[in-house]
């Protein structure tokens, strides 16, 4: 799938560098304003040509310039151009002072925003940019009351007025745009956290910025995408199912015996060699009826369990385990096995307790329900931070970390950090993380490290929910599977 977006995520503070290095090395500060407004304007009259009115809701700041150069090459084009300047537009000084002169220069009209100021047209907000931190002053909260209930298409100018630029956070209010156009390096925080449901459509420029320049900055995650996403060797002609590993999968305490089986069935699916799963009797008839290919294991008691692992290569421990005294013993045996592991689910819900602790070499995969409890935190603390809470779990656990959600993220504990910007709200549903187990099981399996198989492992979960979130609700996990292994043979052919 085309993805026309730079791989690198920044913090503001990186961007606000990024921005200082391009002016040092030439480029003045009002030339990448006006560039900045030229790619906004090119971008609202492609979304909405037919408009012919902008109302441009300015602060005091450089996104204010922004905005009033934008309001400039309207009011030039001969659209019906306002300002509605919130901050004081005396107190602007520097470039954005100077945009501010071309714009009254050019003939727009420039008049203070009022609770009862008509809005009209397409709205532009100018307010605060990424220099936002906290909460709103009760103006600029106004303000975004305002255009939230207008009605009326909304561009967001860098990124939504009151959504951090660091963390995706919105602390109680926002501009919900309908589109976004942010400049010379992406946000992390237009990509996770609450960002989904405000940036809307986001479109990038990098304002023409030396590319050199650009790849010497550092970035504080990639994104998943393209090129840069793990990949699968080809198979060799003489292949066997002994060269691509055994996954076991244990769980399925009774009463949850369809997650155990999701996550057998997605590691059969990835690729694994061989799959078994560990589970209670009653799901004998079950697996046999369901995936003949696995070789199910009825498990009572944990003495069955050591050989079990000592034939697999990787456990995947957790999905539909429970919390009882059978999933605790498990669970247990589990850990004291030297083999790469997967855990989710009741597997980290026990770990969070302390009765067990996680072995070398693992992956674990919490919601960030899970996450809050294995860090001793609220969940409203996981999602306002969602990077720092996946780096906090990496160095914690000494793991590879998947925080699911929206913008699900990948950590290490060596401070590595990817995005994942793909999924549909549709995958909002049961058993789509005991798929996303059972994958990374198997890729695991077939010889991918723990980072780089979550790394692909999270892509293909998310872009196959995508592709098939576009038919609408009622999306099953098993209804992945089939499309997780089509995109794998699409990313990385079996055979050369």
């Amino acid at each position: 799938m085309s993805d026309p977006l730079p791989l690198p995520l920044y913090s503001a503070a990186q961007v606000r560098d990024l921005d200082a290095r391009l002016i040092a090395a030439g480029t003045p500060g009002f030339e990448l304003m006006q560039r900045a407004a030229h790619a906004t304007w090119r971008a609202l009259r492609r979304r909405w040509p037919q408009a012919g009115e902008i109302s441009v809701l300015a602060g005091a700041g450089n996104n204010a310039g922004d905005g009033y150069l934008i309001a400039e090459l309207a009011q030039r084009a001969g659209w019906a151009v306002r300002v509605l300047a919130v901050g004081a537009p005396e107190k602007l000084q520097g470039d954005a002072a100077a945009a501010r002169d071309a714009a009254l220069a050019a003939g727009v009209v420039v008049e203070a925003w009022g609770e009862d100021t008509e809005l009209r047209g397409v709205l532009v907000d100018a307010l605060l940019g990424t220099g936002f931190a906290g909460e709103l002053r009760p103006h600029y909260a106004q303000a975004v009351e305002a255009i939230n209930g207008a009605g009326l298409p909304v561009l967001a100018v860098d990124i939504p007025t009151g959504l951090h630029a660091d963390t995706g956070c919105v602390a109680e209010r926002a501009v919900r745009a309908d589109l976004t156009v942010t400049f010379i390096g992406l946000k992390l925080g237009l990509f996770t956290g609450d960002a989904p449901d405000w940036v809307g459509e986001l479109l990038f420029d990098d304002l023409q910025a030396d590319p050199a320049l650009v790849a010497r900055q550092p970035h504080v995650a990639l994104r998943l995408a393209g090129e840069a996403l793990p990949r699968l060797a080809p198979r060799a002609r003489t292949a066997h199912k002994g060269s691509f590993g055994q996954v076991l999968v244990i769980g399925g305490d009774r009463g949850f015996g369809g997650a155990a089986l999701l996550s057998a069935e997605s590691a059969l699916r990835g690729g694994a060699g061989l799959v078994s799963l560990a589970t209670r009797p009653e799901h004998l008839a079950a697996s046999l009826a369901r995936l003949p290919e696995v070789m199910c294991q009825p498990t009572e008691s944990t003495y069955q369990l050591p050989g079990l692992c000592q034939r697999a290569d990787v456990l995947v421990v957790g999905p539909g385990l429970g919390q009882q005294a059978w999933g605790r013993s498990l669970l247990s045996a589990a850990a004291a096995s030297a083999r790469p592991q997967v855990w989710d689910a009741d597997a980290l819900n026990l770990l969070a307790t302390g009765c067990v602790e996680l072995p070398a070499d693992s992956l674990i995969t919490p919601h960030p329900g899970e996450a809050a409890r294995l860090l001793g935190v609220t969940t409203a603390a996981v999602q306002a931070d969602r990077p720092a809470a996946a780096l906090a779990l990496a160095q914690k656990y000494q793991a590879v970390v998947v925080l699911k959600g929206a913008g699900s993220l990948v950590a290490a504990p060596d401070g590595r950090l990817r995005l994942c910007d793909h999924g549909h709200p549709a995958m909002a549903g049961a058993g789509l993380g005991d798929v996303l187990a059972g994958l990374l099981g198997a890729l695991r399996a077939q010889g991918l490290e723990a980072f780089e198989a979550a790394c692909l492992g999270v892509w293909l979960h998310a872009s196959a929910g995508q592709r098939l979130g576009a038919q609408g609700r009622g999306l099953a996990a098993s209804d992945l599977i089939p499309t997780i292994r089509q995109l794998l043979e699409e990313h990385a052919p079996c055979l050369q």
